[in-house]
């Protein structure tokens, strides 16, 4: 009995199927037949059944197929173990994503996996800043990017982007190119609620500023607030790669927010309790590279 057999009857008995587990293995499935009745004849056992609809597992087959899902997690954690000591980037991590970067950016962190690291897995996460950094202080996620995350004692956070913000509205419905705070102030908003980094950024500008920002309509995903705009139910303070995600060249106005210049700082974070592997350095470098080429 080899891995390789443990590793074929494993992939049978979570299937329930020959043919299933051939086409997951990527072998013949009289090839994977052979192989399973080998183990079969060594063990003196019979593992399984063949029905109409596949195949069932008799009683020892249910316990080795216990013991092998044992064994095979075994090895593929010595092999982690193994390859961190070597410095490699190896295992799964997981990284929480602000949803307008997470449209952006997934699918080409996963190519750069698989092109970069090929020994390695990404589990990617949505959520607000707030709340991805809530999961990194509770170990949910081991990485996240955070736009002007507040000090937190438990994080440690590392700029990698900062962009001003701009107001957006319906095309034809801004004559300047850059607009003062008071006259953004002057406007109807469509904003996030409370707690979203984007208001808490204008509302603390603002407030400093001496004006009181007019809140017209309160949505929290960025994709509907830029329809909103779009259908001239309102105005919005985004910054210019969160516009480009969202629309076409024409869909909307843009003028920059001066006095003050708003600025938006993108922070690539992490709980610093946490050892960092070579994964984790990785793909922190990975994510700061898509931030600063725009997706």
């Amino acid at each position: 009995m080899d891995l390789k057999q443990i590793e074929y009857f494993v992939a049978v008995g979570q299937a329930g199927s020959f043919s299933r587990a051939a086409d997951t293995l990527g072998m013949t499935q009289p090839a994977l037949s052979r192989q399973i009745r080998a183990l079969e004849v060594e063990l003196r056992e019979t593992l399984l059944e063949r029905n109409g609809r596949g195949v069932s597992l008799t009683e020892p087959g249910r316990r080795l197929l216990a013991r092998g899902r044992e064994v095979l997690q075994l090895m593929h954690d010595t092999r982690q173990e193994l390859g961190a000591l070597r410095g490699e980037a190896v295992g799964q991590i997981v990284v929480g994503l602000p949803p307008s970067l997470a449209r952006r950016i997934t699918v080409q962190l996963i190519e750069a996996f698989q092109a970069e690291l090929p020994h390695a897995k990404v589990a990617v996460v949505e959520g607000f800043s707030s709340h991805i950094a809530e999961w990194l202080a509770a170990g949910r996620v081991d990485l996240g990017l955070v736009y002007n995350p507040e000090p937190h004692a438990q994080l440690a956070q590392e700029p990698v982007l900062e962009e001003t913000l701009c107001l957006v509205g319906a095309p034809g419905s801004l004559s300047r190119a850059q607009v003062s705070l008071a006259d953004v102030a002057a406007l109807p908003l469509v904003m996030p609620q409370w707690g979203h980094s984007f208001r808490r950024l204008m509302e603390s500008r603002a407030m400093l500023a001496g004006v009181r920002l007019q809140v017209a309509w309160e949505v929290s995903s960025v994709p509907t607030i830029l329809d909103m705009v779009k259908r001239g139910h309102g105005f919005a303070a985004l910054t210019g790669s969160a516009v480009a995600a969202g629309t076409a060249p024409g869909e909307v106005a843009l003028a920059t927010i001066v006095e003050p210049v708003i600025m938006s700082t993108l922070c690539v974070a992490w709980n610093h309790q946490r050892r960092r592997d070579a994964l984790h350095v990785r793909t922190t470098e990975m994510l700061a590279a898509l931030c600063r080429a725009g997706g």
